[in-house]
């Protein structure tokens, strides 16, 4: 997967605190034998960051855009506010599953305002500027984006094991896109 880093920050851009959390992204994309395409810091400015996103995912096709950095609720913080301009769908799902599971190491975590969604064939997913909130965040999608990317280009996931739901979970089977056999929780036949 082509994978493309972009550090938010005023400070870091301007030279006065180091980018931490670009490196501990490209320690995880590398780790998963992803390539690194690009990276680059910019300030917490909306109309630069939606430049750099349009060019990687409409000029350089990347497969994956990381952002950290610029999503919390701080009067420069612009990420979201980028990030939903230039996305042609979103995925709640990733950004709710992050936010979630960041409750293990802070209790600020649901102030976390980042995004994840699609531009054409790019993923695109926010993470916090936090080196250590940025890492812990990656490590909770991993194991949908290989998966995400596939579907994002065009891969057929109707035959995919993993879709199906089995009667193990207590989930009828939907696999074929049927609602045949479905059972309500008292395990009364419905169809």
């Amino acid at each position: 997967m082509k994978v493309a880093i972009l550090t938010i920050s005023d400070r870091s851009h301007q030279g006065l605190r180091p980018d931490d959390g670009g490196p501990a992204l490209q320690e995880i994309v590398l780790q998963n034998g992803w390539e690194i395409e690009a990276t680059q810091i910019v300030p917490d400015e909306k109309t630069q960051i939606k430049s750099i996103l349009l060019h990687w995912a409409d000029q350089h096709s990347m497969d994956l855009i990381l952002t950290t950095g610029g999503t919390g609720i701080g009067p420069r913080d612009v990420t979201p506010e980028a990030t939903q301009d230039v996305l042609e769908k979103t995925l709640p799902g990733l950004a709710e599953l992050m936010r979630r599971e960041g409750l293990n190491q802070t209790p600020f975590s649901p102030l976390s305002r980042g995004l994840a969604g699609v531009r054409g064939k790019t993923l695109i997913v926010n993470l916090p500027g936090n080196p250590v909130g940025a890492r812990e965040s990656l490590k909770t999608i991993l194991h949908l984006l290989n998966h995400a990317h596939s579907i994002i280009h065009g891969e057929d996931h109707s035959k995919n094991p993993q879709h199906t739901y089995n009667q193990e979970n207590n989930n009828a089977d939907f696999g074929d896109g049927s609602f045949d056999d479905v059972v309500d929780v008292s395990g009364e036949l419905l169809a």
